[in-house]
């Protein structure tokens, strides 16, 4: 009997033909939900992947949390600052696995770019995470005007566990963010939206998977600060760019998300890429290089 989430052979695949062969070729190599060291090699497999020149790299740290910063090339002084927060679940991927997403952003925004080393689950479960990427944000203001950028336009980006990040980090400090990048974030930590049922199995990123890394993060679900989607007002906050995957179990959290911010006040913008999955953003598909430009765009104008 085949298994209901799989897509079905005689009906046409949400996927673009060269999502669906990457897609099954990354599903393949990657571990199942529950053996922590297997997913972490497998994360840190792709860390090689090469980006774009900038002018400097270094790591350093921001209030004892790693970071390492990113200055596409000399500038005038009230460039962009963009914090970034890593996917992984809150449990894998760092600095090394994000450089080429960090590089393409910087070059992409003129923006220095800041990405966040911060700690991991379930060694250290929430809200070490959230109160890593807080730290990183007060110090980054603190230091934006040495790093050459305008403390007043400090965007908070992140992928998938560090788009969560991002909104939440956005939500503790709205009057510190002059903008905010959500690359497909988990927004619910009960995950019962209709998207979750639609791609449970079947597009690398499964609904099992999302259950577990919730399930090593720890936090209350109800809480806005796990799960920003229940957050009971979201007027306030500042502007939104929110980046998503057709074909991912967090889809419709990001769509809800975004229909909250605009029923509250706050711009947002939405972009919802057809025929890709999650994790897209970091993958050799037109649809990353697309995604990584609009949102430096987005980035360039934010004051």
């Amino acid at each position: 009997m085949s298994d209901p989430h799989t897509p079905d052979p005689h009906t046409r695949d949400p996927l673009s033909p060269e999502a669906r062969r990457l897609c099954d070729a990354m599903a393949a190599a990657f571990p199942g939900p529950g053996d922590i060291r297997a997913l972490r090699a497998a994360a840190g497999s792709g860390a090689g992947r090469a980006g774009p020149a900038v002018a400097s790299v270094s790591d350093t740290d921001a209030g004892g949390v790693p970071v390492r910063i990113y200055d596409p090339a000399p500038g005038p002084a009230d460039r962009p600052l963009v914090v970034y927060l890593h996917g992984g679940g809150w449990v894998m991927c760092g600095l090394d696995s994000h450089d080429a997403t960090c590089r393409s952003l910087a070059v992409a925004a003129g923006a220095v770019v800041v990405s966040v080393d911060y700690r991991l689950a379930p060694e250290h479960p929430w809200p070490a995470a959230p109160d890593d990427a807080l730290t990183v944000l007060l110090r980054a203001r603190d230091r934006a005007r040495a790093l050459g950028c305008d403390p007043g336009r400090v965007v908070l980006a992140g992928d998938s566990s560090g788009g969560n990040l991002a909104a939440v980090t956005a939500l503790r400090a709205p009057e510190l963010v002059a903008g905010q990048v959500l690359f497909y974030p988990p927004l619910d930590a009960w995950m019962d939206s209709a998207s979750v049922e639609t791609y449970a199995e079947g597009y690398f990123h499964t609904a099992a998977h999302m259950a577990w890394y919730w399930d090593q993060y720890g936090g209350d679900p109800e809480h806005p600060h796990v799960s920003p989607l229940r957050a009971p007002d979201l007027s306030g906050l500042p502007p939104a760019l929110i980046v998503l995957a057709d074909c991912d179990v967090l889809r419709d959290e990001g769509l809800g998300y975004a229909r909250r911010l605009a029923a509250a006040g706050v711009d947002c913008a939405l972009q919802l890429h057809p025929g890709v999955f999650h994790g897209f953003l970091g993958l050799p598909l037109p649809a990353g290089a697309a995604a990584l430009r609009a949102a430096g765009a987005w980035v360039a104008q934010v004051r």
